[in-house]
């Protein structure tokens, strides 16, 4: 779902009821165990973690005069997602969530590419998500985003 919100606090406040305890808890895990050097914003259109353009001036490849987008939240139409770059693009990393995630939630993991759906806000693993988000600096992420970047080839 799209929100019209011109911050974090705003896209929150447009949610419904029973989904602001569970942003507002994604949102905290995130700012609390994200590594330093992430910008905490909202962010193509989301609540989100970003690498600012003070450490990668390049800026998102599609969008360069945006900044490269890392990890965010969002409050869809039947599920709440986390969005997370670096389960995406750094394979051990994503072997390790796929391997941990049935230790922490009762229902089979619903996942895309980037994108971690939680259909029941009843079972979200939110200690494990805080453990994920410790694992890539920024620094970390943009070696590998670096590579990728059609820019630089």
């Amino acid at each position: 779902m799209k929100y019209k919100a011109d911050s974090v606090e705003d896209y929150i406040s447009q949610l419904p009821e029973e989904r602001k305890p569970v942003i507002t808890k994604l949102w905290s895990i995130l700012q609390e165990n994200l590594p330093q050097g992430f910008d905490f914003k909202l962010s193509y259109g989301m609540p989100g973690a970003v690498i600012p353009h003070s450490l990668y001036e390049g800026g998102y490849h599609c969008s360069p005069e945006l900044p490269v987008p890392f990890a965010s939240i969002a409050s869809q139409k039947n599920f709440v997602a986390l969005y997370n770059s670096a389960v995406y693009a750094i394979p051990k990393l994503y072997d390790w969530w796929v391997a941990e995630y049935p230790k922490h939630a009762k229902r089979k993991l619903d996942m895309g590419k980037s994108c971690i759906r939680f259909k029941s806000m009843n079972d979200i693993p939110y200690d494990l998500i805080a453990e994920l988000c410790q694992k890539v600096s920024p620094q970390d992420y943009l070696e590998i985003y670096k590579k990728a970047d059609p820019r630089n080839k």
